[in-house]
């Protein structure tokens, strides 16, 4: 009669235990949700003929992520989280284009960038 009293006490035991260990499981799960990301794109043309700019790259500043720009001036940088970011967009023979603080949410991520020819 004590051995069974003692084996349901240690399996009531264990069982509480191991329910208290996947609540906590579930709560980090919960807490440590995957932060839904966004892709930046845009145009980059000759502020003086307004003609797109092929092979342009632009950088998130502060980082080492950069794309180039395609035949038609569009470039996209994929996945990355919202929030604000200075992009800088650089080519041969123009000065280099500051973006301050654009801010990169779900919605419409879309920047044109016009660079000025250096004289």
């Amino acid at each position: 009669m004590k051995k069974s009293i003692f084996a349901i006490l240690f399996f009531a035991i264990l069982g509480f235990t191991y329910a208290g260990n996947e609540g906590e499981k579930s709560t980090e799960a919960s807490a440590s949700a995957p932060v839904e990301m966004v892709n930046l794109e845009g145009t980059v043309v000759d502020l003086d003929s307004g003609e797109a700019l092929t092979g342009v790259e632009v950088t998130i500043e502060g980082t080492d992520i950069s794309v180039y720009t395609d035949f038609d001036g569009n470039f996209e940088i994929k996945d990355v989280q919202p929030g604000n970011y200075n992009l800088i967009a650089s080519y041969i023979s123009y000065k280099n284009s500051l973006v301050e603080n654009y801010h990169a949410d779900k919605k419409d991520n879309k920047v044109d960038i016009k660079l000025q020819a250096s004289k």
